[in-house]
């Protein structure tokens, strides 16, 4: 039988200004919280429009941690849905509205209606860099490769 370890948690204080429930978690070891529309009426999103949607929250993160927005995957294969910066970054010190930045990648229209889980965000901890400036970077086999350069097969 295989044995799971317990999923780390970090208390984040959040300020709901909706009637909609809290980021909720879909299953026991889902990374991403939901998100859902804070919206009077429907939205539709024609396709190649990005629209700025409210869910009425509200955080403080903890120092050293950060909230992702991603995009749902079902949302995103079945009607090209998605997070148009994903990963989008909320940090530590931002005290804002959390809004998703949504964009219609389809042929056809999209209507969100209020309520639905639209986004989910993770909450991930995350480090500053402490830049060192130097004259040569050690060598490596892969070097500057990159865009592709190992091939498809």
């Amino acid at each position: 039988m295989l044995k799971f370890a317990k999923i780390l948690t970090v208390k984040v204080k959040i300020k709901n200004t909706s009637d909609l429930p809290l980021p909720a978690y879909q299953t026991e070891m889902s990374a991403g919280a939901d998100l859902c529309a804070n919206i009077d009426s429907p939205v539709t999103i024609e396709p190649l429009e990005r629209v700025l949607i409210p869910t009425g929250l509200f955080m403080e993160l903890p120092e050293n941690y950060e909230a992702q927005i991603r995009p749902r995957s079902g949302l995103a294969f079945k009607h090209g849905i998605t997070v148009l910066n994903s990963p989008g970054t909320i940090d530590a010190d931002y005290r804002g509205e959390i809004k998703v930045l949504l964009v219609n990648l389809s042929s056809q229209s999209f209507t969100l209606q209020p309520g639905d889980r639209m986004a989910q965000m993770v909450i991930a901890r995350c480090e500053q860099a402490e830049w060192q400036s130097e004259t040569e970077l050690s060598e490596t086999k892969r070097g500057e490769g990159g865009y592709g350069h190992t091939g498809v097969k």
